[in-house]
Parts: structure tokens; sequence; C-alpha cells
């Protein structure tokens, strides 16, 4: 008995034991959190997973980028949540885990009760932090209503838009403008102009890429900025209405309208716009040369501009199946602008004035774009499986007719010179573009190509009046035309992985870029040797092949605050008007040139950032550090031509300095006091050098600058909101230029009318006229103090009208098959 009693006790005390200790060990639960109508994963999710024995004992994580999570804690009964905004929270009460378990897919369903909540849609939440980028929802910013895509860009922090509408990005101009990830007409050829023709109220989200995975292009060594555009994907019809009138005079109407079914989805856009945008500035230059024959010459200039557009986006999106769709839009983009700028001009001598010339440029231009997409879309499985296709297509063509004509009035009247400039602009857009998304458990793997091909052609004659005959005879020195082509073949893979609180996106890219240039000119050899130096070949064809690797590390602390790290190598090729050597002649003795020598610069660049979520705070900030080699810079000198009355000629040219180095650091706060009242405040400091040399003149230099910008919005009784935009640029300096500090303020209010269906917003843009770059040049023979303001300040008055659509409703896409956010079409 005894043989048979022993061995069942230390059984039995063998079992109790092992299970105590398999209580003691931790144990994990995982699963996926997806969108219910999409099935796309979401990223910071929040799992939360309470005790049911003791409520007090709370743990969680936070989605990665593919939606999963997973948990570690003691064996035992448990509540479980998964939260995230604007969705319903899902729950489960008593649950008991006693080993791993996968919690397989939970699926989230938006709120609606929510998103009807003006306090809650695209104002609780403004910034989300990603592995590679930081994206912005826009939310309901009142100060842009009845403004411009550049309006809105001008308060995102780290980026900065400056009088002309040019785009920085933490004060480097060198980004890359993409819409819906992709580069687009919508965006413009190389400029942001266009930018000023799209509606604010367009923009569903803005991501703001400081270190960008290997999916993306390698251009922009600053960044890149992809404007996320609005889809609707609300069953039925829905819509807006959108009517815009200012002072001075502005007038815009915009409509949005959508036709949502279970197998299609039909959009259109119909945009128009008359703009008069007065502006002007003055250029006092002062000579040092003996050889100038006056002391100083003042320019003064007024600028008109009376301007018309009009764009219209169509396209349908086709579900095949439930997994797949197809999506075909053409986009029609027309404007017609007249600008006017006098300029009057003092010369002096001795301090006094030698004589005095009226100059006035007359400029009409035409300009008619054209872009055709198709989008194929393929959610292989529930897992996140995904293979996409896209092919587009954009052409735009320009007509510009320039009017120069100048008289002088001191000492005598007469007319100097009467030029007309016929100027023809054609470009050609292929992309073409595959992606494949395939998910390895918690892991992901991603590759594509993606091949951009343009070509440029800028036909120029330059006709001038012979006074004597009284016929216009053409320049045969600066008539051409400029053939640039620019191919780019690119490959890349990228690798994400999450590894306890570490999430990792590893990715290579490789690129071979083509460029290619040709003059057809009748030019003799002598001018044009003046013209771009002896060694410079008009006539090139460059290639460069290269790897872009990408490294980008985030490790979450906690599930209200992590650290990332980020690691690119970029690169800035030039645009075709950089390369162009045949100056502008918007002033006779102020040109910019063009460089056919230009080479790509390449920059590597590493970012380091922290974000703390708090109840009512949001923190994020960053410190950053970029070398670049062979960066443009843009450089005057004296040309050592003067005009027929004896000006010397100034000309300013990018050139290819040695290397460039920039450090930073940004912060940005989120901060809600109470539900009424919202604050959004940003500041990034930056220093940068720069070494090199050009015919002889050392232009290294070191500066430090730094811009700030706070937003205050108060939503009041009544259902009226008012809202207050600051942006405050600190003083810069490069090789040659000083630039004097810049503050502007926007101020805003708006009423919401008919049961929230309609907002009226009055606003006010540039509120103290303050816009404006005041800056001082300085070289061996010439100095130059300039002023130059681009828009005077200016008053909206909007009303938006909606049908069947919630105010300020966030975008979720739709079923599978209808892409991602990235995807979203105008």
């Amino acid at each position: 008995m005894q043989r048979i009693i022993i061995p069942i006790l230390l059984l039995t005390l063998t079992t109790f034991q092992g299970i105590a200790q398999q209580r003691q060990r931790p144990i994990k639960i995982s699963g996926k959190v997806i969108d219910s109508d999409s099935g796309q994963p979401l990223e910071y999710a929040t799992f939360v997973l309470q005790n049911a024995d003791s409520p007090d004992q709370v743990t969680g994580g936070i989605t990665d980028i593919s939606g999963n999570f997973e948990v570690e804690a003691s064996p035992g009964t448990y509540n479980i949540s998964v939260e995230f905004i604007s969705y319903k929270t899902y729950s489960l009460q008593g649950q008991s885990y006693n080993s791993n378990t996968n919690l397989g897919s939970i699926t989230l369903s938006p709120d609606v009760a929510q998103l009807a909540e003006v306090e809650v849609v695209g104002e609780k939440t403004t910034v989300e932090v990603r592995l590679d980028k930081k994206v912005y929802n826009i939310g309901k910013d009142i100060t842009t209503s009845g403004g411009n895509v550049s309006d809105a860009l001008g308060n995102i922090p780290s980026v900065s838009v400056d009088v002309e509408g040019g785009i920085s990005l933490r004060g480097n101009d060198n980004v890359r403008i993409l819409i819906n990830g992709k580069p687009s007409a919508l965006a413009g050829f190389g400029s942001t102009d266009v930018l000023q023709q799209l509606p604010a109220d367009a923009i569903e989200k803005v991501e703001v890429i400081t270190s960008p995975s290997a999916r993306y292009d390698a251009e922009g060594t600053a960044g890149i900025l992809n404007i996320v555009l609005k889809k609707e994907k609300t069953l039925g019809i829905n819509g807006s209405v959108n009517l815009t009138g200012g002072i001075p005079f502005n007038a815009r109407a915009t409509t949005n309208f959508n036709i949502r079914t279970e197998k299609f989805n039909i959009f259109n856009t119909l945009g128009y716009f008359h703009r008069e945008s007065p502006g002007g500035g003055f250029n006092d230059n002062t000579y040092l040369s003996e050889q100038s024959e006056f002391d100083r010459i003042y320019e003064d200039r007024d600028i008109s501009r009376n301007d018309d557009g009009f764009n219209i986006n169509l396209g349908m999106e086709y579900f095949l199946t439930e997994k797949s769709s197809i999506t075909g839009s053409f986009f029609y983009r027309w404007s017609d602008e007249n600008d006017l700028t006098e300029n009057d001009n003092q010369r002096f001598v001795d301090g006094s004035i030698n004589s005095r010339t009226f100059r006035t440029e007359d400029q009409a231009e035409k300009d008619n774009s054209r872009q055709f997409s198709f989008n194929y879309t393929n959610n292989i499985d529930d897992d996140g499986q995904k293979l996409t296709a896209d092919f587009q297509y954009s052409y735009d063509n320009e007509d510009v007719l320039t009017i120069i004509r100048e008289d002088r009035s001191i000492p005598t009247d007469s007319l100097i010179a009467l030029e007309n400039i016929y100027e023809k602009q054609k470009q050609d857009d292929i992309l073409a573009q595959i992606d494949y998304v395939l998910p390895l458990g918690d892991a992901q793997f991603e590759a594509g190509y993606r091949g951009t091909f343009e070509k440029e052609v800028n036909d120029y004659q330059l006709d001038t009046l012979n006074q004597g005959t009284g016929n216009f005879i053409t320049n045969q020195d600066l008539t051409n035309i400029f053939t640039y082509n620019e191919n780019v073949n690119a490959l890349y893979t990228q690798y994400g992985n999450k590894y306890g609180k570490f999430s990792v996106l590893l990715g290579l890219r490789l690129e071979n870029t083509e460029l290619r240039g040709e003059v057809d000119a009748s030019i003799d050899s002598q001018a044009l040797e003046e013209l771009v130096g002896e060694d410079v070949d008009l006539n090139f064809d460059k290639n460069y092949l290269g790897l872009f690797p990408t490294v980008n590390l985030v490790y979450e602390i906690s599930k209200t605050q992590n650290i990332s790290l980020g690691y690119n190598r970029r690169i800035n090729r030039p645009r075709g008007w950089f390369i162009n050597p045949f100056p502008s002649r918007s002033s006779r003795t102020n040109v910019f040139q063009g460089n056919p020598d230009l080479d790509p610069a390449f920059a590597n660049a590493f970012d380091l950032g922290y974000m703390k979520r708090w109840k009512k705070i949001t923190f994020t900030s960053s410190v950053y550090y970029q070398r670049e080699t062979q960066s443009f810079e843009f450089i005057t000198e004296n040309t050592g031509q003067s005009t027929s009355d004896g000006i010397q000629i100034i000309r300013r040219v990018p050139i290819n300095l040695s290397t460039n180095e920039r450090i930073g650091a940004e912060a940005g706060m989120i901060y809600s006091p109470a539900k009424w009242w919202r604050m959004n405040g940003s500041f990034n400091f930056f220093t940068f050098s720069s070494d090199g040399s050009f015919n002889g003149v050392d232009y290294g230099t070191t500066n430090s600058s730094y811009f700030a910008r706070l937003s205050s919005k108060f939503t009041l009784p009544g259902k009226i909101e008012l809202q207050a935009n600051s942006f405050y640029m600190g003083p810069r300096q490069n090789a040659q230029t000083e630039s004097d500090p810049m503050f502007s303020l926007n101020l805003a209010v708006s009423k919401d009318l008919f049961d929230d269906k309609a907002t009226l917003s009055l606003n006010v843009s540039d509120l103290f006229n303050s816009r404006k770059r005041r800056s001082f040049t300085q070289t061996p023979t010439f100095t130059s103090d300039s002023e130059f303001q681009w828009r005077q300040r200016q008053v909206n008055l909007s009303f938006i009208y909606r049908f069947n659509q919630p105010k300020e409703q966030r975008q979720r896409g739709g079923r599978q098959g209808g892409g991602d956010d990235d995807e979203g079409q105008y």
C-alpha cells in the first residue's frame, strides 16, 4: 500500500506544483485590429487588458503599422477592450486566459455619433506619428476657408511658405510635393504656383515625411510633403458647394459631387476662380565699381494680377470583386493670367538724379493641363497581402506673351526699348508604378517599381523694335528652343517588423537618373561663350545610378510616448529652369540665368524624434542633421556687360557648391485647456553652413535661423468659432544675402447654419499687411537693398453648403478594394 500511496502523493504534488508554476509564467495575448469597412489595419489602436479580479491592474499595448498587437500578462480572468479615435470601442468581459492566445482579427466600426460632433471630429487628434512620417489631419481650419492649398500648408508644423508661395520644410526649399502619394499635374510641373489655384477644403490630410521610406521617390533632400485629397465613401449621393468672395477682389466657386453604390463610386469636382492680387517691392542697388556709369539705381515696382482659372476632376472607381477595383480619372486645368509690372527707375550720379525711366512688363499667360490616371488595386487576402498598379499621363501647355516697354523721362522724353517675348512651354510626364505588399506574420515585406519620364520643351523668341525702321527684329543670340529630358527608373524593397517595443522599417531603393539637354539656336560661338562660359556643353546626356538606403526605428516607451530614429539618403535633381542657360528678361539689369553644367546634389539625413501624449496635450519633437554634397546655391554676380544706356547687368545663377550641412531642432504642442479652447504651436531652429567657390570667389557661409507659429481656436455658444494663426520667421543669411525677420497674423470667425449643413466664414489673411521679404545683398562690386510683397492683406467671406455629408466627416475608405488613404481622389 505504501508503494502505491507515496507515488500518488508525489505525482499529485508535482501536478499542483506544475500548475502553480504555469500560473506564474507569463502568457502572450495577441491579435490584429482592422477597419470594418475597408479591412485595412489600424495603426496605433489601443488594446487594454484589465484584471477582472483586481480592476486596478491594467496593462495593454498599441498596434503596429500592420495593426498587430502583443501583450504579456499572467494567466487569469480579464476584461479586454480595443479603442481608436472616432471608432466604436470593442470590449469583452470576464475572459479567461491560461495560455498563449491569438484573438485573431478584431474589427472596429466608425462611430457615426462621434463623427457628427464638432469637438471630436478632426479636432481631438491632429497628428499621428508613424514609422516614416507624421500625419496632420487638417480638421477645420477656418483661417484658410476660401483659401488655397498653399494657405493650408502654411499652417502645418515644420512647413513654411514664403511670400511668393515657395514651400520649404525645416527651412530647406528642396521639398518634394506629391498628391495622393504620386507626382501630379495637380501639384504643378516643378512649380508650386498651381497649389495657389486649388482650394484648401480639398485636403483630407498632409503627410510630413522627413525620413521617407524606400517606397517614396528619393527626390527632395528636405523630404516629402504628401497632400492626400478627400475621397467620399458614403453610399448614395453626396457633395458640397463652396462660394467665396474677397477684397482685393477674389471670387471662387467649388463643387464636389459623389455617387456611391455597392458596385461603383463616381466622383467629380468643379472649380472656378478669379483673383486680383496686387503686390510690389523695390530694389536699391549701389555700385562700387568705377566701371559703372551710375552710383546708384533705385527700382520701385508695382504689380497687379488679374487671373482666371477653371479645373475639373472626373473619375470612377469600379469594384471588380469584394477585394479588387479599378479607378480611372481625368483632370483638366485651364488658366488665363494677366500680370502687369510697372517699374519706376531712378539713376543717380554723385547723389543726384541723372536719369529716370519707366518700364512696364505686360505678361499674358494661358495654361492648359491634362492628366489621365488609372489605378488597379487588389487586396489579395484578409491578412493584408496587396497588389497595386498605377499609370498616369500628364500634359501641360503654356503660351506666354510678354510686352516690355521702357521710356526715359529725365533728362528727355524718349523710347529706350520695346520688346515682345514669345514663350511656349510643353511638358509631357508619364508615370508607371507597381507595388506589392506581403505580410509575414508580425512582419511586412514590400517591393515595387516606379518609372517617371519627363520631357520639357521651351521655345523662346525675343523680338526687339528697331526704332530706325519701325520694325521688330528677332534677336538671334537669345532666341532658342531648349529641350530637357529627365528619366528616372527605380526599384525598391523594404521590410518592417516589430520586436517587442521596437518597430523597424528597413528599405533600399535603386534609382537610375538620365538627364538630357539639347539647344536649337543660331547664336554664334563667341556670343555663346560669353553667355554660358567656355567649358559648358549645352547639348548634354548625363547618367547617374545610385543606391538610397532608409532606416526607420520606433521604440514604444509606453502606450502614450515613443522615440523614433530615421536615416535616409536623398537626391536633388536640377529642374528645367535651373538648367536653361538663356537669361530671363523680367529686368534689363537684374536677370536670372540657368546653369546647364549643374549636377544633382546628394544628401544623407538623420532624424531623432520624441512624442508624448497626455489627456489634453500632445507633444512632438525632433533633432535632425543633414549633410549635402554638390548642393545648389544661388549666387549673384556682375556679368561684365552693360545695357545700351550704360547700366551694369547683374545676374543670379545656381551653382554646385561643395557641401552644405544643416542641423536643427523642432518642437510642437497641441493643448486643449477646455472643450471650447484649443491651442497649437510649433518652433523650429536650424543652423547651416556651406563652403565652396565660383569664378574665384569664396561663397562659404554659416548662419542660424528659426521660425515659429501659434494657433488658438475658440468654440463659442451659438455654434460660433474664432481662430487666430500667427507666424514668425527669424532673420537668415546665405553667402551674400541677409534677410530680415517677418511676422504675419491671420484671423477668422465662422458660424454653422441650417442644422450644421452650412458654414459661413469670414477671415483676414495677413492682418497687419506685414508679410514682406526684406533683404540686403553685398558683393565686391555692388550692394542691393530690396523688399518684395507677393500679395497684400486679403479679406474673404466664404459659404459652404453640404448635402448628405456629416460636418467635417473623417474619410475612412469604403469597402475592400476601395484603396487606402494614400490613394484618395480629388
